[in-house]
């Protein structure tokens, strides 16, 4: 079995940039909830809910695989949501959590390639 890393590093990135427009969606209208922010913030939420939509509809595999994978690539980049933007230094739980997530995913979307 070989594998394509040029491909496996275009379906990462896919589900990171899916991950940070679901993230600025629902972190832009948390702002205004609170006060931090004004109304208008929902407009770019919502385009960048849209974006996160459409994004899911670029990967290749069926629907079920693509969303389990992209859970685990969503835990890392909210992960790095925690650190960079909300400035909490994650716990070394956290980052065991991710590594799990991560190996997971890459059981889920690697694993039917192989014939045992």
């Amino acid at each position: 079995m070989t594998i394509d890393w040029i491909a496996v590093g275009r379906m990462y990135g896919l589900f990171f940039m899916t991950a940070v427009a679901e993230l600025v969606g629902c972190y832009l209208p948390l702002l205004w909830l609170t006060g931090k922010g004004s109304l208008w913030l929902l407009v770019p939420a919502a385009m960048s809910l849209t974006a996160f939509v459409w994004l899911l509809t670029l990967h290749p595999t069926s629907s079920g695989r693509v969303y389990a994978t992209y859970g685990a690539i969503y835990i890392a980049t909210a992960l790095a949501w925690l650190w960079i933007v909300d400035g909490v230094t994650p716990l070394w739980s956290d980052w065991a959590g991710v590594g799990l997530a991560l190996a997971g995913a890459g059981v889920i979307a690697f694993g039917h390639r192989v014939n045992i």
